[in-house]
């Protein structure tokens, strides 16, 4: 029953790799969609998801390896032959005879050093391990997402900006052609302006390049085949913006060692070859079953007896106990010990080196909030005030106090302080939700 339940899971897997299609109608996408049909339509994912049924058939297996044996057998057989007659000397006539013969046998082990028992806690490891595998790989998939989503965004704010930064520029050429026209300013500072536009909308050009380069990024992320009118819902950001928060890594270490799947998948395969070297030693010890068995038959050669009385009056059964004493075995059993007892070792460092890279990574991903949140507030200060310096520097322009190489010198500086701003904006959300990650907190916007 357990063994068709985890078959109709597996078939539950598969259909599900379908599924989820209506969200692929979807024309605007928030980020709690992108994940969801990413998760869903993941290739590694849904392996790692195959991979747990396997390893649930496995469990099933091993359980079910302590119930009894138990084969039937049936065999027919046919001859013929000559004999000789003992009196005359001569030889009969060709004569035929045939057999029946039936069978039962069952077999029950009754101690295998713990063998059957170690295989089946190790079968329920991997199958928990399988688990964690799978919640790790969702979890990198996730954080991929985001961070794919979060560029989308920061293409398209940077498109608008340099939409706003051409229609400024627009209408300080419309300015200056009239200045042009009336004398007041030189064709060079009007050939100024007009270049500057022209540069500005190369840019915008190429920031469109990258805003559907960052699309097409996140489509085929998601496994989702590329569309044209795919666009994603902006979330407000403020809050994430407003967070001044300075994260201990040693305090999210701590934690994320108690939740992240990695960290349990490494732990559940070292205890699965601790238990190598136990199945392993269990060879050197005697192994004990019991054993049972039924047969009957029929032979032609037998006469008056007709084959229903033949087969009812030679039913014969049979049981017994078997003792297996290993005495030597070319040393296979220490070799298999020793080679479980390095796989032990190689599992402790895996270990080790698991916990180690997640400390990197959270030491990092603490470093990376605080580098993040001083230049975001630096290039919010140095923004604003090259806000307030363009201003006046435009009104200057307008009053004719100030010529078009300043003027644009000054407006290049903002348009380079907005650049350097909304940069800095999107790398301190993925900077903090980075850190949200590593502490459980689920990926949201």
């Amino acid at each position: 029953m357990k063994i068709l339940k985890t078959i109709f899971a597996m078939v539950l897997v598969l259909s599900q790799v379908t599924g989820n299609d209506a969200l692929a109608q979807k024309t605007t996408w928030s980020l709690d969609d992108c994940l969801a049909y990413a998760l869903d339509k993941n290739i590694q994912i849904q392996k790692a998801d195959l991979n747990t049924g396997r390893n649930k058939l496995n469990a099933a297996q091993a359980e079910n390896n302590l119930l009894p044996t138990l084969n039937g057998s049936v065999h027919q057989s046919f001859s013929a032959g000559k004999s000789a007659d003992a009196v005359t000397g001569e030889w009969k006539k060709m004569s035929g005879s045939n057999s029946s013969s039936f069978g039962l046998s069952s077999s029950l082990s009754l101690y295998t050093g713990k063998k059957l028992a170690n295989k089946i806690r190790q079968a329920n490891l991997g199958l928990e391990s399988s688990r964690y595998y799978s919640e790790t790989i969702r979890e990198s998939v996730s954080l991929n997402i985001l961070n794919a989503f979060l560029q989308v965004l920061y293409s398209e704010e940077s498109v608008k900006n340099n939409e706003r930064q051409i229609e400024a520029t627009a209408e300080q050429l419309a300015l200056a052609q009239e200045r042009l026209d009336l004398g007041s300013i030189s064709t060079s500072d009007y050939l100024q302006i007009k270049s500057e536009l022209a540069s500005e909308k190369l840019t915008l050009a190429n920031s469109r390049n990258q805003l559907t380069m960052a699309k097409i990024n996140l489509e085929q992320l998601m496994e989702l085949p590329v569309m044209e009118n795919f666009e994603v819902l902006a979330p407000g950001l403020d809050s994430l913006l407003s967070r001044n928060e300075q994260p201990d890594a040693g305090e999210v270490y701590n934690l994320a060692l108690k939740i992240k799947p990695q960290v349990k998948n490494a732990e559940l395969t070292k205890e699965s070859a601790k238990l190598d070297v136990e199945i392993a030693r269990a060879d050197l010890l005697p192994s004990l079953s019991l054993e049972a068995g039924l047969s009957s038959g029929y032979s032609s050669v037998l006469n008056g007896f007709s084959y229903f009385n033949q087969v009812y009056n030679k039913i014969t059964p049979s049981a017994g106990i078997s003792l297996s004493i290993p005495i030597f075995q070319k040393k296979q059993v220490k070799t298999n010990i020793s080679l479980a007892q390095i796989s032990v070792a190689d599992a402790e460092l895996d270990e080790i080196n698991t916990r180690n890279e997640l400390r990197k990574s959270i030491e990092q991903a603490c470093t990376d909030v605080t580098s993040a949140r001083t230049e975001y507030a630096a290039s919010l200060e140095q923004f604003m005030a090259q806000q307030e310096s363009n201003q006046v520097a435009t009104e200057k322009y307008r009053n004719g106090m100030m010529n078009s190489v300043d003027y644009l010198f000054e407006k290049n500086n903002l348009i380079q302080s907005e650049s350097q701003l909304l940069q800095s904006k999107y790398n301190l959300i993925f900077c903090y939700k980075v850190v949200d990650f590593y502490k459980g907190i689920p990926i949201t916007l």
